[in-house]
């Protein structure tokens, strides 16, 4: 894929804090946002990972404030896998402004967790292939 699969979010009122910044925590929020949506453009619903007996665990998250955002600015959310060898992958997104100025960073350390032993799937890949009917959504 040439360009990152990626949402638009605008940011709320409510989400501001005493400065006026969008507060820290929901870029979280729009980040999870972004990965669910991608899962779905897969074609991955949350039923299909609860009937396979997996569910995605996020283990890590680190955020870089790269420029403020505030009430009404029109963003994008992109999201990209990295895959390797073991069972973990990374996820990395960025939210931008509509201008293309990135206003923040975030890298994610990711697995399946294996819904029934509580410990990570050997072969994360595997399963989201599987279940995906567009596996190109994650780099596969």
């Amino acid at each position: 894929m040439s360009e990152p699969f990626s949402v638009p979010v605008t940011v709320r009122g409510y989400e501001t804090d005493v400065q006026g910044h969008l507060n820290q925590a929901v870029y979280l929020n729009y980040a999870e946002h972004a990965r669910w949506s991608l899962l779905q453009a897969a074609g991955i619903l949350q039923a299909d990972l609860v009937a396979r007996g997996v569910g995605p665990v996020v283990l890590e998250t680190t955020i870089r404030y790269r420029r403020e955002l505030l009430a009404g600015d029109e963003v994008r959310v992109t999201c990209e896998f990295e895959w390797g060898e073991g069972k973990t992958f990374r996820i990395r997104q960025s939210v931008r402004k509509a201008d293309g100025t990135v206003a923040a960073e975030i890298d994610a350390l990711g697995g399946l967790l294996d819904l029934r032993e509580r410990r990570l799937v050997a072969d994360p890949q595997r399963h989201l292939k599987e279940l995906a009917t567009d596996p190109r959504l994650f780099g596969l």
